[in-house]
């Protein structure tokens, strides 16, 4: 007796719903995880420089303060005066201190509006001086005219 062959097709899986769903999970990501705008606000547009070079270390403990054009100062998506900026720095300072750090590890970072006054930007850093932090750093847009 004469056993016929069959042809037999290899099953393979279809890779696109794999696919579609990798290029969503990597679309989510870019979405949540926007590195350009992480310390950025609406109300502030930065004045730009040439000098500007950037860090050589990334900061460690990074205390963002934005100074907007009216003078508003916002830490932390809230809005600040520079009378009430001690309780919103003494948070920060309280949070810096339960992870066994000491004030001086502390940078603050000063994200100024261009046409913001230069007497806020320094009231900023006084009111940053009495509650005795010291490292100070302050942002522009790099200009490559």
């Amino acid at each position: 007796m004469r056993v016929k062959k069959t042809n037999v097709d290899l099953a393979e899986g279809d890779l696109t719903p794999m696919i579609d769903m990798t290029f969503q999970l990597i679309a989510f990501f870019m979405v949540l995880i926007n590195f350009a705008q992480t310390e950025s606000n609406d109300k502030v547009k930065l004045p730009s420089s040439q000098l500007v070079k950037p860090p050589e270390a990334p900061l460690e403990f990074p205390i963002i303060l934005h100074v907007a054009q009216d003078g508003a100062i916002y830490l932390g998506g809230d809005d600040y005066t520079p009378e009430t900026l001690r309780l919103g720095l003494g948070q920060e300072i309280s949070v810096i201190k339960a992870e066994g750090k000491s004030v001086s590890d502390a940078n603050v970072v000063i994200r100024a509006h261009k046409d913001a006054a230069a007497g806020a930007v320094q009231e900023v850093i006084r009111v940053a001086q009495e509650q005795k932090l010291e490292n100070f750093a302050l942002r522009v847009k790099e200009d490559r005219s």
